[in-house]
């Protein structure tokens, strides 16, 4: 199977599936010299099928993933975690629902360029078959046996998963 058959097969499996917001981290414009706070703004939606998110148009790597939270005063003991409850924040401002799961930092996959036999992003031609490498120092797995097994866990979760 070509890579777009692979990706049209997986989107038609997960036709009904609820889909995770894409986000772009917005600075907006000062107003009358203040600065504002950034927001997160909605950008669409896909599938997270791991290392890989599935939308109607492309296959985009993933990224960071939060959940878009309310601001509230909290004492940190690390700034990466001060960071992260404000791009959570940034979220909320931005539009997303309270809870909601959004990627950020997502980057658009060169399928052309993959089926040439160049890589994109965790995307290759290993020995002529679509590959993914599932994690940054893992070896590549076929794209078709990790896509079947992504979409089951979404279309068929495990008792308990929530």
């Amino acid at each position: 199977m070509s890579l777009e058959e692979l990706f049209a097969s997986a989107r038609a499996r997960l036709e009904g599936v609820e889909r995770e917001g894409l986000g772009e981290l917005v600075q907006p414009r000062r107003v009358l010299g203040v600065q504002r706070a950034p927001r997160i703004v909605p950008r669409g939606a896909a599938w997270h099928l791991g290392v890989l998110l599935l939308a109607d148009d492309a296959v985009l790597a993933t990224g960071d993933i939060i959940r878009a939270r309310e601001e509230a005063r909290r004492g940190y003991t690390a700034e990466s975690q001060r960071q992260r409850a404000a791009l959570m924040a940034a979220a909320r401002r931005g539009g997303f629902a309270e809870g909601a799961t959004v990627h950020l930092g997502w980057t658009v996959l060169d399928l052309a360029a993959v089926a040439a036999g160049a890589a994109s992003g965790p995307l290759a031609l290993v020995d002529g078959v679509p590959s993914v490498r599932w994690s940054p120092r893992g070896g590549f797995a076929p794209l078709e046996g990790y896509l079947a097994e992504r979409v089951s866990l979404l279309t068929e979760p495990p008792p308990g998963a929530s």
